[in-house]
């Protein structure tokens, strides 16, 4: 097994790791509100067109056609060898609009009214009630695993815990905010899937601390730290590793709206697995 014999002194240097953590999540955050996050359809409303194009056609031909026509919308492609397209924009058009989309479409690709498969309008108080479950989700989710920690262990660790899980979804969202990623459904899944997988992290970490205390009891608690996270610094860097590489092909191969889950989830990982050590 891949061990590592050097000792770290984390707690020596923690003062620097929450410098850094800070200032990335100030930066994010910060030019998130600043220039405003990319929230897509599924938050501000809008229209979802879905048609069937009889053909595969290539996202940059249909994107050409929509800029043509004064519209920015996210494309991916749906159906039986990808012949149907679904086209989201945050821009709610009318009746005219709509028409005169499927008229450049229909006089570029040769599609007809039969080729239209469903038209939706979404407005804005359905992208307000999914902020308020997304939000309400993970506050259940910390207020579970807070009332498992202290349970098992003590107080003092299901507060270190929640502030972890804390900084992971922050520092998905300062990611997030400083590229300009669109914040969409998939989004809220994969910070739920990472307050999920960074807590059994952290865990892990508290629980060889526990053991600890009770075996090095003359020793100093920065050094009784020093040794647990050590201990489990292997097992924590291996299973992130193991889990990345396992989604990067999903990221690679899965399409648009599969890289819009798995991209958050590597950047959680990577950042959960910092914040556990």
């Amino acid at each position: 097994m891949f061990t590592i014999n050097r000792q770290f002194s984390f707690i020596k240097h923690r003062k620097i790791f929450y410098i850094v953590s800070l200032c990335l999540i100030l930066l994010g955050v910060g030019t998130g509100f600043v220039r405003g996050f990319n929230f897509g359809i599924d938050f501000t409303g809008g229209t979802m067109i879905h048609l069937d194009m009889g053909q595969e056609v290539a996202v940059s031909d249909v994107n050409r056609v929509l800029k043509a026509n004064g519209i920015d919308a996210d494309i991916v492609h749906a159906g039986n060898d990808n012949e149907e397209i679904i086209i989201k924009t945050v821009q709610a058009l009318d009746t005219d609009a709509r028409e005169e989309v499927l008229n450049a479409f229909a006089e570029e690709f040769g599609i007809n009214d039969d080729s239209v498969l469903q038209i939706e309008q979404f407005g804005p108080s359905v992208g307000d009630m999914l902020k308020k479950n997304a939000v309400r989700a993970v506050a259940l989710a910390g207020i579970g695993m807070l009332a498992y920690i202290i349970i098992r262990f003590e107080w003092k660790f299901g507060i270190a815990a929640i502030l972890t899980v804390m900084h992971d979804v922050l520092i998905m969202i300062s990611f997030y905010g400083l590229f300009r990623i669109t914040v969409n459904n998939p989004f809220i899944a994969a910070v739920l899937t990472l307050v999920g997988y960074s807590i059994n992290d952290t865990i892990v970490v508290f629980d060889r601390i526990r053991e600890n205390l009770n075996i090095m009891k003359k020793n100093k608690l920065e050094e009784l730290i020093d040794t647990s996270i050590n201990q489990t610094l292997v097992r924590s860097l291996m299973t992130s590793a193991t889990t990345v590489i396992a989604i990067i092909p999903l990221f690679i191969l899965g399409g648009e709206t599969i890289r819009s889950f798995t991209l958050p989830l590597i950047v959680g990982i990577i950042a959960g697995t910092a914040s556990s050590i």
